[in-house]
């Protein structure tokens, strides 16, 4: 069919059973050629299953999925061909210097030793690491050897890059050195990007976001959008007596999300006068602040077991 050239990814009812277990239930994606797609949720929920499927790294239980219009089950070589992939754990043999690492995959994408040549000097130069390539890993940083598990993942040039929890472990400096670099790379290949992260933050950056929970996939959108959405601010209460306050508040400004003694309410109304309700809120409470959303309230409210705390 024609219109599946269309998608770098499309899945139709893509589905993983582990015995009774059903990891990811009819999963139907989307997602078209250049964009930044992200997939959240908590561990467990089925992300890494989803990319191990789509990357024959596992056969689903049932459904479809095709990568640049090629059927995944039926094309596993040319599959694998057209993806990069970097994991949660890395790949790279920390005993091994940076040139003999990305030799090593170089040759697994049967590059000729001109080829491996130009693309590893141009992706060293990209993560700023030319004079580290003849240093072995396990004497270079964390969000080095980050950057060199990058390296090896666009290696040949994928069509999909697939990032499973790129940033785990890594200080925010060296975090936001790593989205830099993956920043540039799509802005000089095109490659479409898909992620799963932790850290809800730098999905911020995404062109969609999808969040997925127990292996059910719930549809999201652009984040702005759905930060917008969401709340004009998020009002934080830290108090003695929730209960309390949480009545007082009620007829105003509804239910709450409820953790232990804070209480987090989604503010609608652009003008709400804080600093009012502060004064009439008084010694009922210890502490109040007020900010703008941000991806996190959005997974928050309205993804979250309803077991989470919301008052009832």
């Amino acid at each position: 069919m024609a219109y599946k050239n269309q998608y770098a990814i499309l899945t139709k009812g893509l589905t993983k059973q582990y015995g009774q277990a059903l990891a990811v239930n009819g999963l139907d994606l989307s997602i078209e050629p250049g964009q930044f797609y992200g997939l959240l949720g908590p561990n467990g929920a089925g992300k890494s299953t989803t990319i191990h499927m789509l990357t024959t790294m596992t056969s689903a239980s049932s459904g479809e999925a095709w990568i640049a219009g090629r059927e995944v089950k039926r094309y596993p070589v040319q599959t694998r061909a057209l993806v990069g992939l970097v994991f949660q754990d890395s790949a790279l043999d920390r005993m091994m210097t940076v040139d003999e690492n990305l030799q090593f995959a170089a040759a697994l994408y049967n590059l000729n030793k001109q080829q491996a040549e130009q693309r590893i000097a141009e992706l060293l130069s990209v993560f700023g690491l030319e004079k580290k390539r003849h240093q072995k890993l396990v004497a270079l940083s964390g969000g080095q050897r980050r950057a060199v598990d990058i390296a090896r993942g666009v290696l040949h040039k994928p069509q999909v890059l697939f990032l499973d929890e790129p940033t785990i472990g890594l200080d925010l400096p060296n975090r936001r050195s790593i989205w830099r670099f993956i920043e540039q790379l799509r802005k000089d290949e095109g490659m479409t990007v898909f992620l799963t992260t932790h850290y809800l933050e730098e999905a911020e950056a995404c062109d969609h976001v999808d969040f997925i929970q127990k292996g059910q996939l719930q549809k999201g959108g652009a984040p702005k959008k759905l930060i917008k959405n969401l709340a004009a601010y998020m009002l934080e209460i830290d108090c003695a007596d929730t209960e309390v306050v949480s009545q007082q508040m009620r007829p105003q400004f509804g239910e709450p999300l409820w953790e232990d003694q804070h209480l987090t309410y989604r503010i609608q109304d652009k003008e709400t006068d804080f600093y009012q309700l502060q004064k009439t809120l008084g010694n009922a409470v210890n502490a109040m602040q007020w900010r703008k959303p941000n991806l996190n309230d959005v997974y928050l409210w309205t993804v979250c077991p309803p077991d989470y705390g919301v008052v009832t």
